[in-house]
């Protein structure tokens, strides 16, 4: 789940790192009374996305007319795939210099990650291409916590810096990540102001989606991901469901196999329409997740894909196979079976269906891909 700067900021001051002030107004009137209050300030969209500035919705504002007249040019706008609804009014702050802090998960390690460069203001993208050399990576063991002084020794590395400040709010950011089940927890740009204090001009925050309901205070000031009407059936279901915009349709056990089918059919050419999978108890919801998949009317044929260890494969097929019996779909489907209880249900779908399912699983898919084509 995604946060808005101004309700992802709230968690920086409440970890003890400065922000500026501001408050959120949701028309021109508001802003200008803001401003009145505050002087010369910032007014930027709340839209839980970057590039922001990029897209002219952040704009600087001296008085309070110049804030009434940025904010009324920004309401309405489209940033990407959203409309401004309100922006955010906050104080300018007199910047001696900019940078780059952020922590995150790492995929690699599956620990945290604390990401630091003097290059602030810039992508971290754009950081990692034009100065990988001005980028720190620093590995941080969660059961140990954020250690100073390896923080200290990386920051050394990246030239004259105010190194106590800096660790200070490492060390800070780490802490809000770890209480706050956070994947991202990220400051850019984090600025040194003309007088040496440390300030988080701008604060992105993703929260863990499976620890929502932990976190269910923190979640209600979020904003939660925009489904699709089929992704809302889904989630009705308790089906874990994405919907894409390719037509090879998917039905598989186990978030892993779901997203090596995927990666499969984009290999060999093809476009996977979703992401479905109905491992464990989900099996008992087959015809809803086929009617689901079959709903989008892009989808042209459907791979199904099982592969049993724990989970017996011929229960799972049993669900489809009557599923189907039912549904009576025009699409063409193309199984592969393997694990325990393939047999029996190889067998089902030779006899109930009239289909051969392959042997590889490469096969299915590439018959896949070409049937949509």
């Amino acid at each position: 789940m995604n946060f808005e700067e101004h309700a992802a900021k709230p968690l920086l001051r409440a970890a003890g790192i400065a922000t500026p002030a501001g408050e959120v107004a949701a028309d021109p009137d508001a802003a200008a009374q803001i401003a009145a209050r505050i002087g010369p300030c910032v007014v930027k969209a709340q839209v839980p996305t970057g590039k922001r500035g990029k897209a002219g919705g952040i704009a600087l504002a001296a008085t309070a007319d110049e804030a009434a007249a940025a904010a009324g040019r920004i309401l309405g706008m489209a940033i990407g795939s959203y409309t401004v609804g309100k922006v955010l009014v906050e104080a300018q702050v007199p910047i001696a210099r900019e940078f780059y802090a952020a922590v995150l998960n790492d995929p690699a390690t599956k620990d945290a990650l604390v990401l630091f460069s003097p290059e602030g203001g810039m992508d971290i993208e754009e950081i990692a291409a034009s100065h990988p050399d001005r980028l720190m990576r620093l590995p941080v063991d969660v059961r140990r916590g954020f250690d100073p002084a390896a923080a200290r020794a990386a920051l050394a590395a990246l030239g004259d810096l105010p190194m106590d400040g800096l660790v200070d709010v490492l060390g800070r950011l780490f802490d809000a990540y770890m209480a706050h089940d956070a994947e991202l927890l990220e400051i850019n740009p984090l600025v040194e102001t003309a007088d040496g204090t440390l300030m988080a001009l701008d604060c992105k925050f993703t929260l863990d989606d499976s620890a929502i309901k932990r976190q269910a205070d923190l979640a209600a000031q979020g904003t939660p991901d925009r489904l699709t009407g089929l992704e809302g059936k889904a989630q009705e279901l308790g089906l874990k469901f994405i919907e894409l915009d390719g037509d090879v349709g998917i039905l598989a056990n186990g978030a892993g196999l779901t997203m090596t089918s995927m990666d499969a059919i984009t290999h060999y050419g093809g476009r996977p329409g979703n992401f479905l999978e109905i491992g464990g108890e989900a099996y008992s919801l087959s015809r809803q997740a086929l009617e689901l998949v079959l709903s989008n009317p892009r989808i042209k044929s459907l791979l199904v894909n099982f592969c049993g260890a724990f989970a017996r494969t011929d229960v799972m097929t049993a669900g489809i196979v009557e599923a189907w019996e039912a549904v009576k779909p025009t699409v063409p489907v193309f199984f592969t079976i393997h694990g325990t209880g393939e047999d029996e249900a190889v067998q089902m779908v030779r006899e109930r269906l009239g289909l051969e399912p392959f042997d590889i699983m490469d096969d299915a898919v590439k018959a896949a891909v070409e049937a949509a084509r």
